[in-house]
């Protein structure tokens, strides 16, 4: 199973998302993210990734985990993958476009979750609400619709 990661940059009232422009999840809104390379940990590939994806850094330390998601893909050979989900206030410059995400600023209670990835409604809004979870998602065919699922809360990471 391959591991990845996502994090979503939070301030006020408000997250920062962004539509992917290439490769896997083109034309979704997500937090910019991406695979763990070798002999990277978590937490480095997430500034890694940040860096590359839009354009700020975001130290180590002011990175809060707040999930843990397996998702299985069952009709799709190698596509499993598991996810490490982190909240970051803080962080250094300005949002910026490129190659492959589009960032922008939505209000927590206007995020487009019918243009993000199919099980984000499940445990996005709780997780933007403060709560901490471990969770289990199963799709059918290419990933647009969820087959079932789990979700814990947890206080441990």
């Amino acid at each position: 199973m391959k591991v990845a990661n996502i994090c979503f940059l939070l301030r006020a009232d408000k997250v920062l998302l962004a539509m992917k422009k290439r490769g896997f999840g083109v034309g979704k809104w997500n937090g910019p993210g991406g695979k763990v390379k070798a002999g990277e940990t978590v937490e480095k590939s997430v500034v890694r990734e940040i860096k590359e994806e839009i354009g700020v850094e975001v130290l180590e330390k002011d990175l809060e985990k707040v999930g843990e998601i397996e998702f299985y893909f069952p009709e799709q050979n190698g596509w499993d993958v598991f996810v490490h989900i982190f909240f970051s206030r803080k962080w250094k410059g300005d949002p910026i476009e490129s190659d492959e995400m589009k960032p922008e600023w939505f209000k927590i209670s206007e995020i487009p979750l019918d243009k993000m990835w199919v099980d984000d409604k499940y445990w996005l809004p709780d997780a933007l609400a403060g709560k901490k979870f471990k969770a289990k998602f199963y799709f059918r065919g290419s990933g647009e619709e969820v087959d079932h699922y789990e979700i814990k809360a947890t206080n441990v990471f």
